[in-house]
């Protein structure tokens, strides 16, 4: 769709939306005047669609360094009375977890929204952590929408919330419904909090002095937490009356229920309709703070009930509290009993199944054939292995680091690679077999602090140039300021690739397309003290050996920053592609064998090149002994 729509769509309008389109035309509705986020799919697009829509909304937005460095300028803002949007994924919450448990002690006077995108079955991310968690521990509403429409609508009512409580709110999302359609019914646009100021296309808020409230130094602590738990105590007695909670009558007087919430509602109510089950469903939309009340209401009259949650056993731990606080009996099915399974996100047949291990009813003429879905037809369909694309610039990095080593006489077996999370992960796969150990964004820098402190073996770090903005900086002045001995790989392909292309403080420009300072890595490790720094064009692969060489040499930290365009950057200059000269080749296959180029393969016997795919690199030419990769003129 045209993201203007967005801006500029009137109430009652009708459109298909992507659930993270949906929540950018939420927050517009809901009087939005601060936004910021670092990337991470499933929620990348919310911030892409604001970068482009947000002087037109007049939305101040930001790709900002990490996600706790988003927190903080969405809290204060909203501290100071404007309507603040910050999102993320799962595991970007970690980041920013210091910060966002106490901005609900602190709380907000403009409206708060905290959109958090989980990922089960960890489709683009490093676990599949439960966010409903987060909410419990930080004392937070929590508010998990199952469909575009609901996505927009909870986002508004999230910012209605929070103010009404003068606390953040939490919107979970989900692989599935951040990135499913449906038809969404615009509402009404709210005039935004704050005033104009000349210069600025954004209103600006007012902070009003009140350390009592807003430091949270021990003194002022306990009665922060006091208020907060008043706050959440209230808001959980109103939750049992709340028409956004459901309950969906399958058949009439059901005696068998089900409890769900987000993505996992809409197979259990598929599976339910499907197979004309004698169920009803409770729908929780406001799943935290939990109403007791609201559950014993739908379960004291009940057979049983099934739990149909992703990822944790969260809600069916509290059904079954409920059960005991009220010495019901009544059986409870879900992950705990091993009903439905503990990992991944659920569909359909996984759902069925798992009615289908207490209900027994697969003898009826309902169709139950595992073998038709669509998992399994995807499952019998030829794979293909994630890899570096054409042209990658990292891929010339790692074939340089290897040759370094080998012609240093340096067992690769003895030297630690330190990965990071960004497209260079895959340098996990064969033939550069160059991860050994990843844990988080920006990890990788204080991985090599400890294993070079902890071993005696060599250390080389990859680290993106936006991952190591966003926290990889911190651990390389550890590094030097502790005297480590190990190799830091900036590689710095001009873009937050792996997210989808968003600049990031590397580059001249800012998140609404405006220019903007750069901020130089190199300039920076030199700052930090870092005893050996060079920049490097790692398509010059001579260059690259030579570099590695000298930094294996160097006693101290040592920065690489291998410097070259992402190959999908709109704009950068393409080289001319390369063709295979028969009469040079001798058939080798080192080409193959070493460089993985997905542009070169071997057919009927001869290395061909496709030429749609080549980008002109030259590292084939460059590897090849026989100069038989020519280019095409």
């Amino acid at each position: 769709m045209a993201y203007n729509q967005l801006v500029n769509g009137k109430k009652g309008d009708k459109h298909f939306l992507l659930g993270n389109e949906a929540a950018v035309r939420g927050a517009i509705e809901a009087g939005l005047s601060v936004a910021a986020t670092y990337p991470g799919t499933p929620s990348s697009e919310i911030g892409n669609i604001l970068s482009f829509i947000a002087k037109d909304a007049e939305i101040y937005f930001e790709f900002s360094t990490n996600e706790k460095v988003a927190m903080e300028v969405v809290a204060t803002s909203a501290v100071s009375g404007l309507r603040s949007f910050t999102f993320m994924k799962h595991v970007g919450l970690n980041v920013a977890s210091d910060s966002f448990v106490t901005t609900a002690y602190s709380g907000v006077k403009g409206g708060m929204v905290v959109l958090v995108a989980d990922d089960p079955s960890v489709f683009s991310s490093q676990n599949e952590q439960d966010t409903r968690n987060y909410a419990r521990l930080a004392n937070m509403p929590l508010l998990e929408p199952s469909n575009p429409q609901e996505v927009k609508d909870m986002v508004v009512y999230g910012f209605e919330l929070s103010e009404e409580l003068e606390i953040p709110v939490i919107v979970r999302t989900t692989t599935r419904v951040s990135h499913m359609r449906g038809i969404v019914e615009f509402g009404d646009i709210k005039p935004q909090n704050g005033k104009n100021i000349e210069g600025k296309h954004y209103n600006v808020g007012h902070f009003i002095k009140n350390p009592n409230a807003y430091v949270p130094v021990p003194a002022n602590s306990v009665g922060m937490h006091k208020r907060l738990t008043e706050k959440i105590e209230k808001l959980q007695k109103k939750n049992s009356s709340l028409p956004i909670n459901q309950v969906v009558e399958i058949k009439e007087n059901a005696k068998i229920g089900v409890i769900s919430s987000s993505s996992a509602y809409n197979y259990a109510y598929d599976v339910a309709v499907l197979d004309n089950l004698d169920m009803k469903i409770l729908k929780l939309t406001l799943s935290y703070p939990t109403s007791y009340d609201l559950i014993y209401d739908f379960i004291k009259d009940l057979d049983m009930v099934f739990v149909v949650e992703e990822v944790d056993p969260i809600c069916e731990r509290e059904v079954l509290m409920t059960v005991g606080m009220n010495g019901l009996n009544i059986p409870v099915h879900g992950k705990i009993d091993k009903t439905f399974p503990m990992v991944e996100e659920f569909n359909c047949d996984i759902v069925r199944e798992g009615f289908n291990k207490i209900l027994n009813y697969t003898d009826t003429n309902i169709s139950f054939d595992l073998s038709s879905s669509l998992e399994k037809i995807i499952d019998n369909l030829p794979t293909r292995a994630p890899t570096l694309c054409a042209g990658c610039s990292h891929r010339a990095t790692y074939y340089g680091v290897k040759q370094a080593l080998k012609e240093a006489y340096i067992n690769e077996d003895n030297v630690i690679f330190a990965s990071d999370i960004g497209c260079y992960t895959l340098g996990l796969n064969s033939p550069y077999n160059i991860v050994d150990y990843l844990l988080s964004m920006g990890s990788s820098v204080g991985d090599g602090c400890g294993f070079a402190m902890a071993t005696d073996q060599r250390v080389i770090s990859f680290i993106g140039d936006s991952t190591f903005f966003h926290s990889g900086v911190s651990p390389l002045i550890n590094a030097v300021h502790n005297k480590q001995n190990f190799i830091v790989t900036v590689l710095d392909n001009r873009i937050t690739a792996m997210t989808g292309g968003q600049p990031n403080p590397g580059m001249p420009v800012d998140g609404m397309g405006d220019e903007a300072p750069e901020i130089s890595i190199r300039e920076l490790a030199l700052a930090t003290g870092a005893s050996f720094v060079r920049v490097i064009n790692p398509l010059n692969l001579k260059q690259t050996v030579d570099t590695y060489k000298k930094a294996l040499e160097n006693e101290g930290v040592s920065v690489i920053i291998a410097k070259s365009p992402c190959t999908l950057i709109k704009g950068v200059n393409k080289k001319p592609p390369v063709k295979v000269n028969y009469d040079k080749c001798n058939k080798c296959d080192s080409c193959i064998n070493n460089l993985a180029c997905p542009a070169i393969s071997k057919i009927e016997g001869k290395i061909v090149v496709d030429t749609s795919m080549c980008n002109g690199c030259s590292i084939c030419s460059q590897i090849c002994n026989y100069d038989a990769f020519e280019i095409i003129n």
